[in-house]
C-alpha cells in the first residue's frame, strides 16, 4: 500500500510539473510574441487581450475573473480531479502572465518586441506555435487553461471532435470582435492565422497521443488485471483462452483496445499488479464502436 501511494504521489507531482511547463510555453508565447505586436486570438486569454488593448487592464486580471465563472460549471461536468488541475492551471497561468510581463517590460513600462519592429507576422507564427504546444501539453496531463478550453474538453468528452476544431468554433466570434477595438481587418486576419496555427499544433500534439492501440496481455493475474482495467481505466476487456505451445500449459490472454493517451496509465496499472506480465502492443488503423469513432458510411 505504501509503494502504491508513493507511486501515485510521484505521478501526480509529475503531471503538475509537466502542466507547469506547458503553461510556461503558453504564457511566453503571449508575452514575448502576441501582446507586444497587439495580436489576439480566441479563448478567454484572447478576450482578456482585447480588453488589455482597449483599456490597458493587464491581461491576467480579466483572465482570472472570467475563468472563476467557468470553473463553476467545470466542477460539475468534468469532475473534481480534472478541476483541481484546472484551478491550479488558472492560478499558475495568472501568475506566469504577470511574472513574464514584469520581466519583459522596458523602462517605459512597454513590452519589449523580442524580434524587432515590424515583425508582426513572425510574432504571430512564433506565438501561436508556443501557445498551441503549451495548451496541448496541459491537456495531455489532464489539465486545462480554463475558459473555452473547458468547453472543448466538455464537448470532447461526449463527442468525437478534436480539441483544436472545437476551440476554433468557439473562438471565431472572439477574434472577429477585435475589429471593434482596432478598426483594422489586418488584425482580424492575424488573429485567425494565429488560431489556425494553434489548432494545427494542438491537434498534432494531442492526436499523436490519442490514436488507438491494441494490447495483448499474458498474466497469471488476469482476473485482477481485467477488473482493474475496467474499473480504473473504464475500458472494455476481453479474456480468451490460449495455450503456451512450448510448455503446453493453458494461459489466459487479455485483449484491450485503448486510446494512445492511456498507454502510460495502462502500463502503470499492469506494473502495479503483475510486473512479470508479458505484453504486446500494436497500433490500430481504425477502431469503431462504443467509446471510439462512430461508423460513418454513406
Amino acid at each position: 500500500m505504501i509503494n502504491r501511494t508513493t507511486l501515485k504521489i510521484w505521478r501526480e507531482s509529475k503531471d503538475y510539473l509537466l502542466i507547469t511547463l506547458g503553461l510556461m510555453s503558453y504564457a511566453l508565447g503571449w508575452v514575448c510574441f502576441l501582446l507586444p505586436y497587439q495580436i489576439t486570438t480566441g479563448g478567454i486569454t484572447g478576450v482578456s487581450a482585447i480588453i488589455y488593448y482597449a483599456t490597458g487592464l493587464e491581461i491576467q486580471v480579466s483572465y482570472f475573473i472570467i475563468n472563476a465563472i467557468f470553473l463553476a460549471f467545470a466542477l460539475k461536468i468534468l469532475g473534481f480531479k480534472f478541476c483541481i488541475k484546472t484551478i491550479y492551471a488558472v492560478f499558475m497561468l495568472t501568475f506566469l502572465l504577470w511574472l513574464f510581463q514584469q520581466i519583459m517590460k522596458d523602462d517605459n513600462g512597454q513590452l519589449i518586441k523580442v524580434i524587432g519592429e515590424g515583425q508582426d507576422f513572425m510574432g504571430c507564427i512564433l506565438g501561436s506555435v508556443m501557445c498551441g504546444f503549451g495548451i496541448a501539453f496541459v491537456f495531455l496531463h489532464n489539465g486545462s487553461t480554463g475558459g473555452t478550453d473547458i468547453i472543448a474538453a466538455i464537448v470532447n468528452k461526449y463527442r468525437d471532435i478534436t480539441f483544436g476544431r472545437m476551440m476554433m468554433y468557439c473562438d471565431m466570434c472572439i477574434i472577429s470582435s477585435c475589429y471593434f477595438v482596432f478598426h483594422d481587418w489586418r488584425r482580424v486576419v492575424f488573429g485567425f492565422v494565429t488560431l489556425i496555427i494553434m489548432s494545427l499544433v494542438m491537434d498534432y500534439v494531442v492526436n499523436s497521443a490519442r490514436q488507438s492501440v491494441q494490447f495483448l496481455i499474458f498474466s497469471h493475474k488476469y482476473d485482477e488485471l481485467a477488473d482493474a482495467i475496467m474499473k480504473r481505466l473504464h475500458r472494455g476487456v476481453t479474456v480468451v483462452d490460449g495455450t503456451g505451445w512450448y510448455s503446453k500449459h493453458p494461459v489466459k490472454v487479455i485483449i484491450v483496445i485503448a486510446k494512445r493517451s492511456q498507454n502510460i496509465s495502462l502500463f502503470r496499472l499492469i506494473k502495479d499488479i503483475d510486473p512479470n506480465a508479458f505484453i504486446s502492443q500494436s497500433n490500430v488503423v481504425g477502431v469503431y464502436g462504443e467509446g471510439f469513432d462512430k461508423i460513418k458510411v454513406k
